[in-house]
């Protein structure tokens, strides 16, 4: 299935962009009244019929849409420091969405070696991922911010019925390499097992791995230490290993 972006969409119609234009005109060859599918970057595929095949500005009428089209049933944000190589936080990036991700946060740490991260690529990325993966709703690229700040504005630990009510229904988990005797770390599978709400976080480090501070600010905020596996990973992998972790856990690799 050929899949194409729109969000300039009205109650009967859609039209494409340059880019998308071309793609579906000139070099898939559509012409008017052919069957194209376009999703809208928010979770609808629409069936259309094209009504005009211009490669700058092709329109289609809408005929049917379909809501939650290749969703999950669980959304996931994972906040992670973007690599000193960038090719890998992109790669992260690119199959993450392929598996099923609703957020990515570039996170930017005390040990961060990346301090800037410019997320327009990073978008790109993504759209063309989600077209390939065959899914409608494009995962958000969130702008940078500190590792600190993110943990902080996410929190309300300091009103206790919050956090419960929090803890019901959703599921915060911060994987680093160090041991701590206070808060052993518990396997990511286990962790996931145990939770039946659906909005789950996972946070990953840099290079040089989340800083004391950073790890102990988590822990008060209601985050759970969770370790992927015996082997080291790089960022990318951890965070892409994350990512499948948690398809597996719903039942979506079976």
């Amino acid at each position: 299935m050929e899949l194409f972006y729109t969000n300039d969409i009205d109650a009967a119609s859609c039209r494409l962009d340059a880019d998308e234009s071309a793609h579906c005109v000139r070099v898939l060859r559509h012409r008017v009244g052919d069957t194209i599918h376009v999703i809208d970057g928010e979770g609808t595929l629409l069936t259309c019929r094209l009504t005009d095949d211009s490669p700058r500005g092709a329109q289609a009428a809408i005929l049917e849409r379909q809501a939650d089209w290749g969703a999950h049933p669980y959304r996931l944000t994972v906040g992670c420091c973007p690599t000193k190589n960038n090719d890998r936080f992109e790669w992260f990036v690119e199959k993450a969405t392929e598996i099923g991700i609703d957020r990515i946060v570039p996170l930017i740490g005390e040990h961060s070696e990346r301090k800037v991260y410019k997320t327009e690529r990073a978008q790109r990325i993504a759209l063309s991922a989600t077209k390939q993966s065959l899914k409608a709703r494009i995962p958000e690229i969130a702008e940078p911010v500190s590792v600190k700040s993110f943990i902080a504005d996410a929190s309300c630990h300091s009103d206790a019925s919050c956090h419960s009510k929090r803890s019901e229904e959703s599921l915060r988990l911060i994987a680093y390499c160090f041991e701590d005797a206070e808060h052993p770390r518990t396997s990511i599978r286990e962790a996931l097992a145990s939770f039946r709400g659906r909005e789950i976080t996972v946070l990953i480090g840099p290079e040089g791995d989340f800083s004391q501070q950073e790890a102990a600010l988590a822990l008060r905020s209601g985050y759970t230490p969770v370790h992927l596996g015996p082997s080291r990973l790089r960022t990318e992998t951890a965070a892409l290993t994350a990512v499948q972790a948690v398809y597996l856990a719903f039942g979506l690799g079976n």
